[in-house]
């Protein structure tokens, strides 16, 4: 297989975890343990299941990882929501995440489904 830096899914996942850090930058310091850690933590999950079950032999370990890396992208558009509805992040913010969210999503599932 390619460098996993040709796929995709890889790259547009990785394009919302650089975002997720640049947006929840600006967040508030009372944060930085609590949501924006843990929406950090969710973003960079999903570029890293991908790198990491590109290089792993055959395709049932990748899709394993695939599904990790699917799972966390789920976590990360909750904690988005989350994060809107308790004030710590703007709409602004919202709308610059979520769709970059959901397009590492389906890249990814479509990913999934081929292999």
């Amino acid at each position: 297989m390619a460098s996993y830096r040709e796929l995709l899914a890889w790259q547009a996942a990785h394009e919302m975890a650089v975002c997720v850090y640049k947006v929840t930058a600006s967040w508030p310091t009372h944060e930085r343990f609590g949501i924006t850690s843990q929406l950090r933590r969710a973003a960079v999950s999903v570029p890293t299941n991908i790198s990491e079950g590109a290089t792993r032999r055959g395709s049932k370990d990748f899709r394993k990882f695939l599904g990790y890396a699917l799972a966390s992208a789920s976590e990360v558009e909750y904690l988005i929501d989350l994060a809107l509805e308790i004030g710590v992040a703007t709409a602004n913010d919202a709308s610059r995440l979520t769709p970059l969210n959901k397009r590492a999503g389906q890249l990814t599932y479509r990913l999934l489904r081929s292999l």
